[in-house]
């Protein structure tokens, strides 16, 4: 079985005069997704492997993760392919994941990840919202056939405040 987490970088600023892969996080950014990796982690799957886009929101969130789930930082990555808003790339990525790796963890961008949400998933989400996390799991051994799975969880800021 192969398990895969799609989270949202966190609600991200534009008060700055900067690249868009230089855009921070707002508090509100930080602060949910605190929230989400807490919660998320009350119930989480052990994660072989971690990986993010390089954008200074996608990476600001994944360390918020990382450091809420007490996660090895040797298993954790950068890459370039996930810094894609179509979902094209981050699939071709996911794809070509190593099959000792059974669950990992992925921090990226819209459209890309409600598109894959719903490609993957078998619940229809209208939107994957800033620092939301999509839990999909697939019973198959091969990340490259991976096509139709169980969306597990979703852990979205707003059904959390009360």
């Amino acid at each position: 079985m192969k398990q895969i987490i799609l989270m949202r970088h966190g609600k991200s600023s534009w008060d700055y005069d900067v690249s868009d892969k230089d855009r921070p996080l707002k508090e509100r950014g930080i602060n949910d997704a605190h929230m989400v990796a807490k919660t998320f982690g009350l119930h989480a799957p052990s994660i072989d492997f971690i990986y993010s886009s390089p954008a200074n929101r996608a990476l600001h969130t994944s360390m918020i993760f990382v450091r809420n789930l007490e996660f090895d930082l040797s298993k954790f990555n950068v890459t370039n392919q996930l810094y894609d808003f179509s979902g094209n790339s981050v699939e071709q990525f996911v794809k070509k994941l190593d099959n000792r790796l059974s669950t990992v963890a992925i921090f990226g961008h819209n459209y890309a990840f409600t598109s894959l949400a719903n490609t993957w998933g078998d619940q229809y989400i209208e939107n994957v919202p800033t620092a939301g996390l999509v839990h999909i799991t697939f019973g198959v051994d091969e990340w490259s056939k991976i096509l139709e799975g169980t969306t597990k969880q979703m852990v979205f800021p707003k059904h959390l405040k009360k």
